[in-house]
């Protein structure tokens, strides 16, 4: 079988492709370049990815190790050569299911492969399962020592003997173990100790049986006698409560001839309330009351009104008489403001001008007088004569002059005057105050014709109110008392009627109260006398004493009844002696056949051992003698010599050794190249498929002479085995460099 190329999205790969040669092909790649990956993609295409592995701590399950970086769905194709033929082998994600999809066709036509699974893929290619393989064709960095496992054990045993591959010392020594822990591992596990406890619980209950017997003979004899105690003081109870029902019926007697009394006076409240209809609700009566209130308010209000708007007439017709005045007839208050103050302001002017006129005549007198003596006094100066004529002539026109100004003067005051005695006064001042006074009267006369008309129009609307009001409460009254006539009527009609009112919820509560006793009496078992009275005895001892003792003897009844019971039951449970005793010797017969059977395994898995150590001196020369010849080939002859426990751990010897040396004595590198010689060895013996083989950076700790010698040897075994070394190194290409059959692929 030869891969011809994979295409794989996988982990760090996304749709990566690899293309190996037929032989050795040496690929390089960094660190995190994919080469754990294309090894690991290659085992999970064989065998599929165990969905049932669990993450834990260190550790990623290969599901989610390996699902592509890039969210991609994980997937890969395969082209082998197989047979002479090339198959495609695809695998898929199904859901939840890594490589859950699987199919196997024939490259050229299509067809599917038969026989070829999913479930079945590896083994059939590889010709072993994934055990074998992961030990063998499938190496890697820090994997290399071989361990043991059931398949290739029972692969290797096949060298030594007939070639029957179903041969295992650890699974026989397995099994020889499971049957002798089935017998006995210790005193809580296996059928002989399980056999032993059962052994001791049958004795112990043939024991227990016959105290178990006589303690519920004993136990009988107390029951029986505290059951008729129990009865005894049960008949005596039952005389309590006849006593008690008595009592009860009584009162309930009673009780029914008040409810009786009760419900009569309520139904005759009642026929008296509804004499002349059904009444008003008590909230439309009290609203009733409230008006008949209020309509004595209104009565108040005005009467006090009527006194009120006497006392105003009064003061209005005082203000109106006080407001005349025969200076100002038929003139409002404002209008002979008015008129005053024009009168004022005449007067003030022919005052004013008069004053005026009188100064001017004293100026003109003094002025002319003046110009007299001036001129005078010129002539007197001049030592002259004056002429009279001009002085004459002068005095007449300032005499002239004088006259009218005076006129004029004497006009205007007395102007001033008949103004100011029209009016009585003596100053312009005094008409304006006379004026305003007359204002201020009547302002007052109005005011107080207003507050009469203020009043009055008060009075009137609570008239109007209560003449309304009595006629609304007359008419709702004359709906339940037709026969009042007047508002003393309406409050005796209202007042009787909320006082029965009243008096029926009050009796409607009694009822309710003698109903609910009558209930609860029901309630506690009260019935109603039938028949004659007749006189119980009464017990010589109390109800409560009665029940005390009743219950202490209950109680001791039911601890004794539960011991009864428990003992019976265990008689039940342990059975009869003759049954428990058959038992004693069926177990006894069981317990010696599997302390016999306990010793033939001890015997059988003795001789076992000293087969296997006998078989171990000469386990598998031929993979001895195949894994030395490798050894010998990767050590340049150093170790020629190689043996393996049937754990396949290996140990060496030099070629003039006597001892052989375990690998834990050798450095890395020597161990590293003991064991892949082992899992070539393995592959030569244990894979007859000879499948590719995967090498990852497997050769990183080999010198670089020992390093030499194994490209060697696979480069020769590459001619039978396809071999893919992965590395992340320069020393093997540059080893291999130039060697016919050598691919190298750098990723």
């Amino acid at each position: 079988m030869k891969i011809r190329s994979m295409t794989a999205s996988f982990g760090v790969l996304e749709g990566a492709r690899l293309e190996p040669g037929p032989g050795l092909t040496l690929i390089h790649a960094p660190n995190e370049g994919g080469k754990s990956t294309w090894a690991a993609f290659w085992r999970a295409m064989l065998y599929g990815i165990d969905t049932r592995e669990r993450n834990r701590k260190g550790h990623l399950a290969d599901k989610d190790r390996y699902q592509p970086w890039s969210g991609a769905p994980m997937e890969g194709e395969i082209r082998l050569e197989l047979e002479g033929r090339e198959i495609l082998i695809r695998r898929g994600s199904q859901r939840t299911a890594p490589f859950g999809i699987f199919s196997a066709v024939y490259a050229g036509t299509q067809e599917p492969v038969p026989g070829l699974t999913g479930t079945n893929c590896g083994e059939l290619l590889t010709g072993v399962g994934q055990e074998v393989f992961t030990r063998s064709a499938f190496l890697g960095t820090g994997n290399m020592a071989v361990t043991s496992a059931p398949e290739l054990e029972r692969r290797i045993a096949a060298l030594v003997s007939s070639g029957e591959e179903e041969v295992s010392f650890s699974q026989t020594m397995g099994r020889l173990k499971d049957w002798k822990n089935k017998r006995q591992v210790n005193k809580s596990v296996g059928e002989i100790p399980r056999l032993e406890r059962e052994l001791a619980q049958v004795r112990e209950a043939l024991e227990q049986m016959e105290g178990a017997a006589l303690q519920a003979g004993r136990l009988e004899g107390e029951r029986a006698e505290l059951v008729r105690e129990r009865d005894r003081l049960l008949r005596q109870a039952e005389a309590h409560r006849a006593l008690a029902r008595k009592k009860l019926s009584d009162r309930y007697a009673k009780a029914e001839e008040e409810h009786r009394a009760a419900r009569d006076q309520y139904e005759a409240l009642a026929r008296e309330l509804r004499r002349f209809g059904d009444p008003p609700g008590r909230e439309d009566l009290k609203q009733a009351q409230g008006e008949l209130q209020y309509l004595k308010v209104l009565e108040e209000e005005i009467k006090q009104g009527s006194a009120a708007l006497t006392e105003a007439e009064e003061r209005a017709a005082q203000t109106k008489e006080a407001a005349k005045d025969e200076h100002f007839p038929d003139l409002s208050g404002e209008e002979a403001v008015v008129k005053a103050e024009t009168e004022a302001a005449a007067c003030q002017a022919a005052v004013r001008t008069a004053g005026k006129v009188k100064r001017g005549i004293w100026i003109f007198l003094l002025l002319a007088f003046g110009g007299g003596i001036g001129w005078a006094a010129r002539f007197l100066l001049r030592g002259e004569t004056a002429p009279l004529g001009p002085i004459v002539g002068m005095l007449a026109g300032a005499a002239a002059v004088t006259s009218g100004a005076g006129l004029l003067y004497f006009c205007r005051r007395r102007q001033a005057r008949r103004i100011l005695s029209r009016y009585g006064v003596s100053a312009p001042e005094e008409l304006t105050a006379l004026a305003q006074s007359y204002q201020g009267r009547c302002q007052a006369a109005e005011r107080a014709a207003h507050e009469v008309e203020v009043i009055q129009k008060a009075v009137t609307e609570r008239q109007n109110k209560r003449d309304f009001a009595k006629v609304e409460l007359l008419d709702f009254v004359h709906a339940f008392a037709p026969e009042v006539k007047d508002m003393f009527g309406c409050s005796a009609a209202l007042s009787r009627a909320l006082g029965l009112e009243h008096e029926l919820a009050l009796a409607r509560e009694r009822v309710e109260e003698r109903r609910r006793r009558l209930d609860d009496l029901a309630a506690q078992g009260a019935r109603p006398q039938e028949g004659p009275t007749l006189e119980l005895p009464v017990p010589s001892v109390g109800p409560e004493e009665t029940d005390r003792a009743l219950s202490q003897t209950v109680d001791q009844l039911e601890r004794v009844t539960s011991q009864l019971d428990q003992a019976q039951g265990e008689l039940r449970a342990m059975g009869d002696p003759a049954a428990l005793s058959a038992r004693q010797e069926a177990l006894e017969g069981a317990l010696a056949r599997r302390r016999e059977e306990l010793e033939a395994i001890g015997l059988a898995m003795e001789a076992l051992t000293q087969a296997n150590a006998r078989l171990q001196e000469r386990f598998s020369p031929e993979l001895d003698r195949r894994a030395g010849g490798y050894m010998a080939r990767l050590t340049g002859d150093r170790y020629p010599a190689v043996s393996l426990s049937r754990e396949l751990e290996g140990a060496v010897r030099t070629g003039d050794g006597v001892l052989p040396r375990s690998a834990l004595y050798l450095s890395r590198g020597t161990a590293d190249q003991l064991y892949l010689a082992v899992r070539l060895a393995v592959c030569q013996l244990c894979l007859p498929e000879r499948p590719p083989i995967f090498l990852d950076d497997a050769l990183s700790a080999f010198d670089d002479r020992r390093l030499e010698l194994a490209l060697e040897l696979l480069h020769e075994l590459s001619g039978e085995q396809q071999i893919l070394l992965f590395t992340c190194q320069k020393r093997e290409g540059e080893i291999l460099s130039g060697v016919p059959g050598v691919v190298q692929i750098h990723l």
